[in-house]
């Protein structure tokens, strides 16, 4: 069995034509897929894009032979979830078997631009389910052959259907750090998406995913467990640390950032951000081993995907490196 690493492509920090070629040169570098962000605003200004996802998903696909999905969309508030349905279904009729739908619960830097009610987690996770519910009910409806409506407690949607549908649905997989969201979504959903964290944290999340696809039925070792894993590698520890501090201060936060409303706000707080910030919350290193045993704790966890996300500019280096130096040593 081979080990599927693919590449992160962050719309927030690269033009969309300079994504999709870096997606492609991951590629030809052994990398097997993309994941693929969908801002509506970088998280610091200095990023300075924020490409909108299905229109770099559609060239992404052309350019690529791998699997490609967003990591993630939210379906809640900046898109109703028929439109990231419609969306979703357009891209796996393209592209039959490679694509699959990543779903989070949002955050406000993206979601609160369309000036709706900003509620709390509680409440946001419950629209991404019933999100979940409509999306997956206009799925099998529209290949069915049938018109389907659905009028719950957040959506509403009149009797319509998919008149473009792949023969099989994409996958649905859903993003989430908390225990009682993994849980949730192994019983309805068709995979777990996740970010890099202590062993112990992903042991438990993994073990709840788990629980939710006995819960309902399923084997939790034939569905994906996906990983997005933040790294910083350039050819000097030194150069590193500055692309890290640069770039992506935003991992060495101990806080949560659901709630930030806007990039300027976010960038007063990253210059707290300090180098000793990013211990134990990503390597920051020139050292290919040391990211190579990182990538293979969570391999060694149980994660079946993972998507590498270098912060530095310098993706073609790092990509060439980690094809040569890193990919090769992995084992699943």
């Amino acid at each position: 069995m081979s080990v599927h690493i693919g590449y992160a492509a962050m719309l927030e920090q690269f033009p969309p034509s300079d994504a999709v070629a870096f997606a492609a040169a991951a590629e030809r570098h052994g990398f097997s897929g993309t994941m693929a962000t969908d801002p509506f605003q970088p998280w610091l200004p200095r990023l300075g894009q924020a490409s909108h996802v299905w229109s770099v998903l559609g060239a992404v696909g052309a350019a690529t032979r791998g699997d490609l999905g967003p990591g993630v969309t939210t379906p809640t508030f900046r898109m109703h979830p028929a439109v990231v349905a419609q969306a979703s279904a357009t891209l796996a009729s393209m592209y039959p078997g490679r694509h699959w739908l990543g779903i989070g619960s949002g955050e406000a830097i993206n979601e609160h631009v369309v000036g709706a009610y900003w509620p709390e987690p509680p409440d946001r996770i419950a629209r991404m389910f019933e999100a979940v519910e409509l999306i997956k009910k206009l799925f099998a409806a529209s290949i069915a052959g049938r018109d389907v409506r659905h009028a719950g407690p957040s959506f509403k949607m009149e009797s319509t259907r998919l008149w473009t549908m792949p023969k099989v649905a994409p996958e649905i997989y859903i993003a989430t750090a908390g225990p009682v969201t993994a849980r949730r979504a192994g019983r309805v959903a068709d995979g777990l998406i996740t970010q890099s964290g202590p062993s112990e944290r992903l042991e438990v999340l993994l073990a709840r995913f788990a629980d939710g696809a006995r819960d309902g039925g399923r084997d939790a070792s034939k569905m994906p467990r996906v990983l997005q894993l933040h790294l910083s590698w350039a050819e000097t520890d030194e150069e590193a640390m500055r692309n890290a501090l640069a770039e992506w201060p935003i991992a060495g936060m101990r806080f949560g950032r659901g709630d930030i409303r806007s990039p300027f706000e976010l960038e007063q707080l990253a210059r707290t951000v300090r180098p000793e910030d990013f211990a134990g919350r990503m390597v920051v290193s020139a050292d290919p081993d040391l990211h190579r045993a990182e990538i293979q704790r969570h391999l060694d966890l149980g994660f079946d995907r993972i998507y590498l996300h270098n912060v530095g500019r310098n993706q073609l280096e790092w990509l060439e490196v980690f094809g040569r130096d890193v990919l090769p040593g992995l084992r699943p």
